[in-house]
């Protein structure tokens, strides 16, 4: 694959997503998918999923990640992230330039929801945001991610 190959959706000014292997074509073992995050912009809501362990890899600019109830890191270039299934987490681009990283999913299948999230056309109220996360065993906390945005003046 070349650096372009896969599937990519590029919606301004949000995460940006190329698709990279799918869980669907891996038996479900694994998914990678690289987000590309405009400065300041918040990937997701806090969250967390049941299913899945997730491993971001940094591969350009500035990442910060939040985990349980306050726990916050910068993440930079060569940074490996490990965010455990069953704990509340986020991430975000923490820097004024653009920022990459490789999301390896294991089991794949949250790719997924990823994918339905980047095809919107229209805003998700906090309801229906819900409900699609437990499709696919997630739960969400907008009251803490409305309060990340306030501290971090981010763009969610």
């Amino acid at each position: 694959m070349g650096p372009e190959d896969g599937e990519l959706y590029e919606p301004e000014p949000a995460r940006g997503d190329r698709f990279l292997i799918n869980g669907r074509d891996q038996g479900g073992r694994f998914a990678l998918v690289e987000h590309r995050l405009p400065p300041k912009v918040l990937a997701a809501p806090v969250h967390k999923h049941t299913r899945e362990d997730e491993f971001s890899f940094i591969l350009e600019g500035s990442v910060g990640a939040r985990f349980g109830d306050e726990e916050e890191v910068v993440a930079s270039p060569g940074d490996l992230v490990f965010k455990p299934r069953g704990e509340w987490h986020t991430f975000w681009n923490a820097g004024d330039t653009p920022a990459r990283l490789l999301e390896i999913i294991s089991p794949g299948g949250l790719e997924e929801l990823f994918r339905w999230l980047d095809q919107l056309t229209e805003e998700l109220s906090p309801e229906a945001l819900q409900e699609k996360a437990e499709l696919y065993g997630g739960s969400t906390d907008i009251e803490a991610t409305m309060a990340l945005v306030k501290k971090h003046g981010l763009i969610f």
